[in-house]
């Protein structure tokens, strides 16, 4: 996960309506630009207690449909660099999780991940 956000964008840092406000400069907080509402953990270190791991988490939504594609990708732009494999899951039924049906989530782990065959990607 990149160390700063990129210029301009702390203009969409904005108050969660239950998770309340964060400094200006942290990659973790609420974010809105244009339709999509974004809610980052920030980067994990070992004093992080908002995920109890060294998992990254970027959550994408918006009000009436799921983010796009190209708006996913802009998302993985701001916070991670260029070089970093960032992932969405869908995890086995017994134990998924849907409380936001138009929500869709960035996950960076901390162990390296095969790639299928470049072909393939």
């Amino acid at each position: 996960m990149r160390e700063l956000l990129p210029d301009g964008f702390e203009r969409y840092r904005r108050v969660h309506p239950t998770m309340g406000a964060t400094p200006r400069g942290v990659l973790h907080g609420f974010f809105e630009i244009h339709k999509l509402r974004i809610i980052s953990s920030g980067r994990a270190t070992s004093k992080d207690i908002q995920l109890s791991t060294s998992w990254e988490h970027v959550s994408v939504s918006t009000k009436n449909r799921c983010p796009t594609w190209a708006e996913m990708k802009m998302i993985k732009d701001v916070f991670w660099l260029p070089e970093e494999l960032v992932m969405q899951f869908h995890p086995p039924q017994s134990i998924y999780v849907n409380t936001h049906e138009n929500c869709l989530h960035l996950w960076r782990g901390p162990m390296e991940v095969q790639l299928p065959p470049f072909e393939c990607v």
